[in-house]
């Protein structure tokens, strides 16, 4: 297995970059974190495994058995927090009838929000606007405080999937958006995380949502309006980034509700993201 010692920004001591998918699996001793080789279709019946993101980060995996009923789970480490980016593409803010803002606008989710890949997105009772939005997301991998731009990219373990379930009407009540974006089950993140030396460059990066097999999101992430760089940078001004940290970048242009007529989620949707060097996250959609 190929590694690089590095030592990234705010914190003294080094980590390995990997080049393998990282995963997060359920099991009998509860979840687990596990290396797995690239390609991967199935979970293998070993692997090298760790308690904790930072211990396998830190190169303190264990070899161990993967027992057979074991399942990929939301890749979310206790205590990371998922703030999430909005109107950061430049066809979404259009198609919304945005001004590009001029800074990253910045929310949070939940973890409680979140479902791990293959699992049901639940559509709340209280509303029949329930959005999808396709979101590449950072994870980090080495935090620190108020990391420069031309070093945040050495912050960074990888990249998962963020589907930014979002709850319109709630979300329209006032200004801010996080009663929209945080119904419990309302979202999904997953399958892995794909390493930054293996999903290569961000920008270069492009991803499709389809809905029912429809395609209704296909956009390069290079029209992101502030890049990762940048949003790295930003969050880290007003917050200590820790391992496991998540940084959802965007949704491009498609969503539900700019669409004529508008298209919601129902009960027994499938919506599935792709990113190609990344992996690809499928969940149904359940009424509540």
């Amino acid at each position: 297995m190929p590694v690089k010692e590095r030592v990234g920004p705010g914190i003294g001591h080094e980590i390995r970059e990997l080049d393998m998918p990282i995963a997060k699996i359920s099991g009998l001793h509860g979840p687990q974190w596990a290396m797995l080789e690239p390609g991967t279709e199935t979970l293998p019946k070993e692997a090298h495994c760790a308690s904790t993101l930072a211990d396998l980060l830190a190169g303190e995996a264990v070899h161990a058995e993967i027992e057979a009923d074991a399942s990929l789970v939301a890749p979310l480490d206790p205590g990371a927090r998922v703030l999430c980016i909005g109107l950061n593409y430049r066809a979404h803010a259009a198609e919304t009838g945005h001004a590009e803002p001029k800074y990253p606008v910045v929310f949070t989710r939940t973890q409680d929000s979140l479902v791990g890949p293959g699992e049901a997105m639940i559509k709340p009772a209280e509303s029949e606007k329930m959005d999808y939005e396709g979101e590449l997301a950072i994870v980090i991998g080495q935090g620190g405080r108020r990391i420069p731009q031309d070093k945040a990219m050495e912050a960074i373990a990888g990249y998962t999937i963020l589907n930014d379930g979002s709850i319109r009407d709630f979300q329209s009540h006032t200004s801010q958006f996080a009663p929209g974006k945080n119904f419990d089950r309302s979202g999904a993140i997953g399958p892995w995380i794909a390493t930054a030396e293996e999903a290569g460059a961000p920008d270069k990066l492009h991803m499709t949502t389809t809905l029912n097999g429809e395609v209704v999101q296909d956009s390069g992430v290079d029209d992101l309006i502030f890049a990762v760089p940048e949003l790295v940078a930003y969050v880290s001004t007003f917050m200590e980034l820790r391992t496991g940290d998540i940084i959802a970048t965007g949704t491009p242009s498609g969503v539900g509700m700019a669409r004529t007529p508008t298209k919601f989620l129902k009960d027994g949707d499938t919506v599935v993201i792709d990113i190609p060097g990344v992996g690809t996250l499928t969940n149904s959609v359940e009424a509540d």
